[in-house]
């Protein structure tokens, strides 16, 4: 766990957004990846392995979040539920750093599932695009289409945004 942990919370926060959520969408990823041993074949990676726990258990957090601001809408007694934005840093330097890397976060976030998943395994966890074909059972030109298309969005949104 201790080995795998950064690159597990890495998915876990590109899934969620947030910093508590990812904290608890890795330990979920842990407990199943635990329940689930016994199924784990030695021949692959336990890194992907684990990745790819992880991003199932952040599409899980995805979709309740999802139901709960949809249930949410249907009260009307004002309460939300934790969707704001961490608080800024106090210094002034770390400010701007940590506000260009959220709203690139933020940029992540808004892309389709598949293009997201594929930009954060290979472009952020650094993932050879042959291992998250495989992870997702596609071809190897999907992947390499997908990340082109996400850095592309990206680019689009990240220069919009100015």
């Amino acid at each position: 766990m201790v080995r795998h942990r950064e690159a597990v919370y890495c998915i876990a926060r590109a899934q969620t957004g947030q910093a508590e959520a990812a904290r608890d969408v890795t330990q979920d990823a842990f407990i199943a990846a635990f329940a689930a041993l016994r199924r784990y074949d030695p021949a692959r990676p336990l890194r992907w392995w684990l990745a790819r726990i992880a991003l199932n258990k952040g599409r899980d957090w995805r979709r309740r979040q999802a139901v709960r601001r949809f249930l949410l809408r249907w009260r009307d007694d004002g309460e939300g539920m934790g969707d704001a934005a961490d608080p800024a840093p106090s210094p002034e330097s770390t400010a701007m750093a940590r506000a260009e890397l959220a709203r690139t976060v933020r940029a992540i976030e808004a892309l389709p599932g598949s293009l997201r998943e594929a930009i954060v395994l290979h472009g952020v966890e650094g993932m050879p695009q042959r291992d998250v074909a495989d992870l997702f059972q596609v071809s190897e030109k999907t992947i390499e289409t997908r990340v082109y298309r996400a850095r592309k969005k990206l680019a689009k949104m990240l220069d919009s945004k100015d």
